[in-house]
C-alpha cells in the first residue's frame, strides 16, 4: 500500500496531493476508522479493478481514513473472486428471485431460435452477478460501519478502564504510603 510520502511524490495525484496529506485523513479516529472501513468495503465489491483508488478518492470528501480504507479493499482479491463471483451470483438470484421468475420467458427465447442458448444464459447470470455485487457492497459497506463502531467502542472502553485502574492503583501505593 503506498505511503504518504509515496502519494505525495505521485505525478498524477500531484494536483490533489494537498488534499491526500492532510492529516486527518490519516489519523485512526472513531469517527474515521468506520468510515474507512465502509467506504473500502464498499469499493472493493462495487468495482472489479481499481478498488483501492476508488476508497481512497471517497474517503476524501468522508473524511473517512485513507490507509484503512484502501487495505479494506483487499477483502476481494485474485485470490478469493471465486468465491465471491457465486457468492455474488447467489445474492443476486436471492434478490431478484430470477430463477423462478425468468424459466417461462427464458424458455420462450430459446425456443424462438432468435437468441443463442449460451448468449441469453451468460447475460443472466452476468446481469444477476452484477446485481448480487451491489447488494453486496451496500450490505457489507453498512455492516462493516456498524461492526467496526461496535469493535473501536469496546476496544477505546477497554483502555480507559484498564488506565483507570493503574490510575487507582498508583493512587492507593500513594495513600498506602503516606499513612504508614
Amino acid at each position: 500500500m503506498p505511503t504518504r510520502e509515496e502519494m505525495a511524490r505521485n505525478k498524477y495525484l500531484a494536483p490533489i496531493a494537498h488534499r491526500f496529506l492532510s492529516p486527518e485523513l490519516w489519523r485512526f479516529t472513531r469517527r474515521s476508522v468506520p468510515r474507512g472501513v465502509a467506504l473500502g468495503l464498499f469499493a472493493a465489491f462495487i468495482v472489479p479493478v481499481g478498488q483501492i483508488f476508488l476508497a481512497a478518492f471517497l474517503a476524501l470528501p468522508a473524511r473517512a481514513n485513507v490507509p484503512l480504507s484502501a487495505a479494506v479493499t483487499f477483502v476481494t482479491n485474485p485470490l478469493t473472486l471465486a468465491f465471491w463471483l457465486v457468492i455474488a451470483n447467489k445474492v443476486g438470484a436471492f434478490v431478484l428471485k430470477v430463477d423462478a421468475a425468468t424459466v417461462g420467458v427464458a424458455n420462450d427465447e430459446l425456443a424462438s431460435g432468435r437468441w443463442e442458448g449460451w448468449a441469453l444464459g451468460a447475460f443472466e447470470v452476468a446481469g444477476v452477478t452484477a446485481f448480487g455485487f451491489i447488494v453486496l457492497s451496500l450490505v457489507s459497506a453498512t455492516a462493516g460501519y456498524l461492526i467496526s463502531s461496535v469493535i473501536w467502542r469496546i476496544v477505546v472502553a477497554r483502555k480507559r478502564q484498564r488506565r483507570l485502574r493503574q490510575m487507582e492503583a498508583r493512587l492507593d501505593r500513594r495513600l498506602g504510603a503516606q499513612e504508614g
